[in-house]
């Protein structure tokens, strides 16, 4: 079985430690956890490892998250992994700092990135990792939020969601989304 791991984010050194890169951080959490290392490739950084009898591939798109859907598209039709297996990470400001919720499917919820997902994969029928990046800022200032760094409370607190992350991506990829979301789901 394969499984495709998508993490979110956006390129380049000003956008790396930014909320909106959860799901850039997670990937390379993981990687580093399973000593796999990134190639550069066509739309995107590629990495792949064994887990239980599983292939595991992992993507960080190079489009900028608003074209996220070009790299998602071109790596599930180059590696022929089906819609169900593969698992999208994001960022979310509707869930609060450190929570973390499984979805078989939903709307993008005015995500870009989620929205181009969409529109070039065919629909909204994807699992997806919805990162809890809350929401402390004021009316009209949600981009400076989003792009914003994390706070130092946030970084002390990171690591432990991000390995909560981790085990539910390899949960997802062993014993399915509905046991995954049944037994993890803040």
């Amino acid at each position: 079985m394969k499984y495709l791991i998508i993490g979110l984010g956006n390129i380049g050194p000003e956008y790396e430690l930014t909320r909106h890169n959860v799901g850039f951080l997670t990937v390379d959490r993981l990687a580093d956890k399973q000593d796999v290392s990134w190639k550069s490739n066509r739309l995107a950084f590629t990495t792949e490892f064994k887990y239980k009898g599983r292939s595991i591939h992992m993507i960080k798109p190079t489009t900028y998250m608003n074209l996220s859907g070009k790299a998602v598209n071109y790596w599930m039709k180059e590696l022929n992994i089906p819609k169900e297996n593969i698992l999208v990470i994001v960022d979310d400001v509707a869930i609060p700092f450190g929570k973390l919720r499984m979805r078989a499917k939903g709307s993008a919820a005015g995500h870009n990135g989620l929205k181009n997902i969409e529109a070039l994969c065919g629909g909204q029928d994807y699992p997806r990792l919805r990162f809890g990046i809350g929401d402390d800022f004021p009316k009209g200032r949600q981009v400076d939020y989003v792009l914003g760094r994390w706070t130092q409370q946030e970084i002390d607190e990171l690591p432990t969601a991000m390995d909560k992350a981790i085990e539910m991506c390899l949960s997802f990829c062993t014993v399915g989304i509905s046991m995954t979301m049944t037994q993890f789901n803040d």
